[in-house]
């Protein structure tokens, strides 16, 4: 796919494919969302294994965000979705995650999975509000404080 141009209401965002050289900025964002974040490995395996890796712009350029998604047969696995930090709270997330929808639903798939740590009680409400259901737990799956760890909520969309 092309980059494409979406706008929602009040949001002017660019996306186009994540590239090698987005990734100093998508960790930049990364490390500062997430007390446990992806790694620049992390982010180059999933360009490398030919994910659909989408990073979001405004008009002059500048990072907002990104997803990654993941596709298997007719499902989509949504593993990672990222609004910065000084932008969140402001409608991004969810016009990322729309983007995100519509794409699953351009590639022909039926479903969408993610999982979510309990404690984002923002994402666990914005992905309720899509139509996301719950569907079970992941015991242990983060890491957290300490050697804890923390289940993941798994949610998923039928498209």
């Amino acid at each position: 796919m092309n980059a494409q141009s979406f706008f929602s209401s009040t949001l002017p965002m660019r996306f186009a494919p994540m590239l090698p050289e987005d990734l100093d900025a998508v960790t930049a964002i990364e490390n500062t969302v997430y007390p446990y974040p992806w790694t620049r490995g992390n982010f180059q395996d999933a360009l490398d294994s030919g994910y659909q890796a989408w990073a979001a712009r405004d008009d002059a350029g500048n990072l907002l965000g990104y997803f990654l998604l993941m596709t298997a047969v007719d499902e989509g696995h949504l593993l990672n979705i990222s609004v910065r930090g000084d932008l969140q709270g402001r409608g991004f997330g969810r016009a990322l995650l729309e983007r995100a929808v519509s794409m699953a639903r351009e590639l022909g798939l039926t479903s969408i999975l993610l999982e979510v740590r309990p404690s984002n009680a923002r994402a666990i409400h914005m992905y309720g509000h899509y139509g996301f259901v719950s569907i079970g737990r992941r015991k242990a799956y983060y890491p957290a404080a300490g050697d804890a760890r923390e289940d993941a909520i798994v949610m998923r969309l039928s498209l």
